[in-house]
C-alpha cells in the first residue's frame, strides 16, 4: 500500500515507521518545510492519506483528499465544530473518510467499556462522574479529543448529564455539567481517567498510552482497512467493535 502523511512530525514518523514495518510504501511525507509538494500529481500516488497535523490545518487538507480521490484517515483533534460539514463534502464528492479521536487499540476498547459502565451508573443517581486527561506540554487542544469522545459516551448514558465543560477542579459538581480535568505534564503520552463517587466509594477506569507506538499502530490499521472503499467509517468498523 502506498501511503501519504500530511503531517511529518513525531507522529508522522512514529506511523511511517510502523507502516514500513509492514511492507507499506511512503509516497509523500508533507510538514511546514514541504508544503508546496501537496499538489493533486503528488497526493494520487497514494493509495491513502493519513493526516495529523494541526485543528487550523486539517479540515483543508481533508477536503484536498476528497478532491483528489484519496481516501483519508484523520486523527487532528480540535477541529470537530467542522465535523458535520466535512462528513457532507465526503458525501458529496464519493470519498472516503475514517476519523478518529485516538487509534490505539486499547483506547477504542476503552471507549466501548466507558460506555457499558456508563449504561450501568446511569441507574445509580447518588454516583457523580469526572473525567481526568493528562498528555505532554506540546499538545496544543484541551480537554483531548479522547477525553471529548469518552465524555459523549457518557452523556449518552446518564440522564443527568448533559454537557461536559472544561475545568481546573477535579471535583464533579454533582450537576447537569461533566467536568474534564485537563493537566499537561511532560513527558506524559495520555492517560484518561473516568471516575464515579458517591459518599461511600469511588469506582474508576483508566487507560494509560506508554508511547506513540499504540497510536501510529491503530492509523496504520485503518489505513489498510479504508483503502479502496468510499464512505465514512471509524475505529469501531476497523476493529468490528
Amino acid at each position: 500500500m502506498k501511503i501519504a502523511l500530511l503531517g511529518y512530525g513525531k507522529m508522522g514518523r512514529a506511523i511511517e515507521e510502523i507502516a514500513q514495518q509492514k511492507g507499506h510504501e511512503i509516497v509523500l511525507a508533507i510538514d511546514d518545510r514541504n508544503l508546496d509538494d501537496l499538489s493533486e500529481k503528488n497526493i494520487r500516488k497514494a493509495d491513502v492519506a493519513i493526516e495529523f497535523t494541526t485543528p487550523e490545518s486539517a479540515v483543508n487538507n481533508i477536503l484536498f483528499c476528497f478532491r483528489t480521490g484519496v481516501p483519508v484517515v484523520c486523527g487532528t483533534t480540535g477541529w470537530l465544530s467542522h465535523l458535520s460539514d466535512v462528513e457532507d463534502q465526503c458525501r458529496q464528492s464519493g470519498g472516503a473518510f475514517l476519523y478518529a479521536s485516538n487509534f490505539s487499540i486499547g483506547v477504542n476498547v476503552f471507549f466501548e467499556l466507558n460506555k457499558r459502565l456508563a449504561r450501568i451508573m446511569g441507574k445509580l443517581p447518588e454516583y457523580d462522574v469526572t473525567i481526568e486527561e493528562i498528555h505532554h506540554t506540546q499538545k496544543k487542544d484541551a480537554p483531548s479529543g479522547t477525553a471529548i469522545t469518552l465524555a459523549e459516551g457518557i452523556i449518552e448514558a446518564v440522564p443527568g448529564k448533559k454537557q461536559w465543560v472544561l475545568s481546573t477542579d477535579q471535583a464533579g459538581t454533582g450537576g447537569g455539567d461533566l467536568r474534564i480535568t485537563s493537566r499537561r505534564i511532560d513527558p506524559a503520552a495520555g492517560t484518561h481517567r473516568v471516575k464515579y463517587s458517591s459518599g461511600v466509594d469511588d469506582i474508576e477506569i483508566i487507560h494509560t498510552a506508554h508511547n506513540r507506538l499504540g497510536f501510529a499502530a491503530g492509523a496504520v490499521l485503518a489505513a489498510e482497512f479504508l483503502a479502496g472503499k468510499k464512505g465514512l467509517y471509524r475505529m469501531k468498523d476497523v476493529l468490528n467493535l
